[in-house]
């Protein structure tokens, strides 16, 4: 599913962007819409790269009723031929001048990530466009994208955290919320029945230009490349916008679920519970400031207290997720080992009820601040970073201002409003209990 050869564009693509963290960024960036497309470009200091980053509305969660594997294999055949060029032909041109393009399928997102040199970006995006619009879906092929996703499923299946991230998500939301995930043997048996049919007939129905976004970030001239996405994507039309109502998830019950593996050496536990809450909602801000308190790297309260003082982690981490369009999650996750699991729930809890009750203190929240803003800056820093962000900011429905406007949203928050969120969407006594791994099975 991927094109990779690993050369100097990869690591020139890593090199600082130069002056992306200033003020103004938004006056840096051009936005038009170009052949139906939602172009955004942004052109940094680094000298004769590009990384180019897309989202198409057709993910996982768009799969028709007949078949819920027919997104992700749609995904995995756009490389493998075009009417005009077949893989071979495709991996060739990239690989002689060192270019790279792959495609991912997440939730609700068709991914595109494609990096090469400024003089290589008419023939990429010529490519990406061949292959979104005109791919040719060889039976043969097709065969074998299923055999590779049915590989990958059954690989997952002993993989501890997936399987508790997807009990989790089952658990908190509803059938038909497009976070409500479908389990790995779900998919294997889609995969094994889907049909070349199928997917002609999703790839139909929800690939156009009508809602993809494309950033070219680096070495890039914004009339360039209009022209060139103009001219490689003139005459394209269709395409369908992301699913942004959702089944509300309703009140959660505090429960637990048990995923027994076998012979594993350690338990990923995921404790948590729905928000309600985009990310553009009031109060989801407060709230994942407040979050980062509590679990963000080393010098959150979890890996201070649960890692360090008490020994029963590795790893452990609090997070907000799946909220850029619909409403997403909170949770904590963390790997124990099994003679450690029972201590370490205990001492998650204990953490988490003293930070919900008790709040954070204003000398945490202006240390975290100044951690965030920094860590943002730092991630704008590299061309490939400041792409993903602004990819990231339009799909939760930001404007170009929202670059210069999140670190001044952050410095604004106060210790009032963090609590309050911590208290008005949380309730550590009706979260689920996720433990996958060597665990008992539940009772019946």
């Amino acid at each position: 599913m991927r094109h990779y050869g690993m050369s100097a564009v990869a690591m020139i693509a890593g090199l600082a962007a130069g002056a992306t963290a200033s003020a103004n960024m938004a006056e840096q960036s051009h936005r038009e819409r170009v052949a139906g497309i939602d172009l955004i470009t942004y052109r940094t200091e680094v000298k004769d790269v590009v990384v180019i980053l897309g989202a198409l509305p057709a993910g996982d969660a768009m799969a028709e009723p007949g078949n819920i594997a027919i997104p992700t294999l749609t995904g995995m055949m756009l490389d493998r031929g075009t009417k005009t060029l077949d893989k071979f032909a495709i991996t060739e041109q990239l690989d002689n001048v060192g270019a790279e393009i792959a495609y991912g399928v997440g939730t609700q997102s068709l991914e595109i990530h494609a990096k090469c040199l400024k003089k290589d970006l008419p023939m990429v995006l010529g490519l990406i466009a061949a292959e979104l619009r005109t791919p040719a879906f060889p039976q043969q092929e097709f065969n074998r994208a299923k055999q590779q996703f049915i590989g990958a499923l059954q690989a997952s299946e002993q993989n501890t955290e997936a399987r508790a991230q997807e009990a989790f998500g089952r658990a908190i939301f509803p059938v038909g919320h497009p976070n409500h995930p479908h389990t790995v043997s779900e998919y294997e048996a889609a995969a094994k029945s889907a049909t070349l049919d199928e997917l002609k007939a999703f790839y139909a129905k929800y690939y156009g230009p009508a809602h993809l976004t494309l950033i070219l970030a680096g070495d890039v001239a914004a009339p360039d490349a209009q022209a060139d996405i103009g001219k490689a994507f003139a005459g394209w039309s269709g395409g369908q916008d992301y699913l942004h109502t959702a089944k509300p998830a309703p009140a959660v019950v505090a429960h637990e679920v048990p995923v027994p593996l076998a012979d594993k050496p350690s338990v990923s536990m995921i404790l948590g519970q729905p928000t309600g809450l985009r990310y553009k909602d009031p109060d989801a801000l407060a709230l994942r400031v407040g979050t980062a308190i509590l679990g963000h790297g080393f010098t959150g309260r979890l890996m201070g207290t649960v890692r360090d003082k008490e020994g029963l982690t590795y790893n452990i981490g609090a997070g907000m997720a799946e909220d850029s369009i619909v409403d997403g999650s909170w949770d904590i996750s963390a790997s124990f080992a099994p003679a450690l699991l029972e201590k370490g729930i205990a001492s998650t809890r204990r953490e988490l009820f003293s930070w919900w009750k008790d709040g954070v203190t204003d000398q945490e929240l202006a240390a975290r601040k100044q951690g965030l803003i920094g860590g943002y800056l730092v991630g704008l820093s590299t061309t490939g970073g400041l792409a993903a962000t602004i990819l990231t900011d339009v799909q939760r429905g930001y404007d170009l201002t929202w670059l210069d406007g999140y670190p001044q949203a952050v410095n604004a928050l106060t210790r009032e409003q963090v609590n309050n969120a911590i208290k008005n969407h949380l309730d550590p006594n009706a979260m689920v209990l996720i433990e996958a791994g060597s665990v008992p099975a539940a009772a019946h």
